[in-house]
């Protein structure tokens, strides 16, 4: 694969995860659905583009478990209760530092000792975290941010389980039309707060279909020639995107606090995925 087509489907793909947070909170934002109605039309998109394009590529939607299916649906669910809540531009803030936090976190519990760099981007990230979120006027709903890590957090889970995949793609249909009825299970159980409009549900349809099947699909087509570090290194630009994209479209308000602690964030998730620079082999006596 050429170095342009793999640059052209990285920055696609990081615009599609980018779009997921602006579509959610224009549909939310303006009442237009209920963060359930949300959740089920977005799985439910999401599973029907992933499971037509399983069978163009000539296979079925397989590969998944009802583990990965739960984490996927807790993500989700989560990631729309808290737009309801927050900003696009602080959720995404919220949702990488938390994915982040918790794969390290993982890795650490699993015997995987961090470099200093990786203890000081943390710390760094965490500061960052914790400035943003400690109650002012301009600091997020606390509600909302919990939801937004308990996101992240399930996303981080669903990655994790998902490192062996043989086919992401069907691995992840497959997860996806599992996860459908525990979306449709939690809107039974949901009071919604008004009827379902026509724009929220074609808001909700395009984070399924395009933003996650496609973005999924073209992230995926990527990784394998951008490599696990620079994998990670670049979704460091999609709350940025995000921010840039509620700040263009939506009218959010960026204030110098959301700025100074996600540049602290952003800082210390690239921190933490600094590679070692490999040490110079000791001179060979003569």
């Amino acid at each position: 694969m050429s170095s342009a087509r793999i640059a052209a489907l990285t920055c696609l793909s990081l615009g599609c995860f980018a779009a997921n947070s602006l579509l959610c909170r224009a549909a939310l934002r303006g009442g237009l659905l209920d963060p359930a109605t949300f959740t089920s039309v977005r799985l439910a998109s999401g599973a029907a583009f992933l499971a037509i394009l399983a069978v163009a590529r000539r296979t079925r939607p397989a590969g998944g478990d009802l583990g990965s299916a739960l984490a996927l649906f807790l993500y989700a669910a989560a990631f729309s209760m808290a737009y309801d809540r927050i900003g696009a531009g602080v959720g995404a803030l919220l949702l990488f530092a938390s994915v982040q936090a918790t794969m390290v976190g993982w890795a650490a519990v699993r015997g995987t000792r961090p470099r200093r760099a990786q203890v000081a981007g943390i710390a760094l990230a965490l500061s960052g975290l914790g400035w943003l979120t400690v109650p002012g006027a301009s600091a997020p709903d606390p509600a909302g941010a919990a939801l937004m890590v308990a996101a992240g957090a399930a996303w981080g889970a669903y990655s994790l389980r998902g490192r062996e995949a043989r086919d992401p793609v069907a691995a992840t249909a497959h997860n996806f039309l599992l996860a459908v009825p525990m979306a449709l299970a939690l809107g039974a159980a949901s009071a919604p707060a008004g009827p379902a409009t026509a724009p929220g549900i074609a808001l909700a349809a395009a984070s399924g279909a395009l933003a996650s099947g496609v973005g999924y699909s073209l992230w995926y087509a990527s990784v394998p020639a951008l490599g696990a570090t620079r994998a990670a290194a670049v979704q460091l630009a999609v709350p940025v995107l995000a921010g840039a994209g509620a700040t263009a479209f939506l009218g959010e308000r960026l204030t110098p606090r959301i700025a100074a602690a996600g540049g602290a964030i952003l800082a210390g998730i690239a921190l933490t995925l600094r590679r070692p620079r490999p040490r110079e082999p000791s001179p060979r006596p003569p």
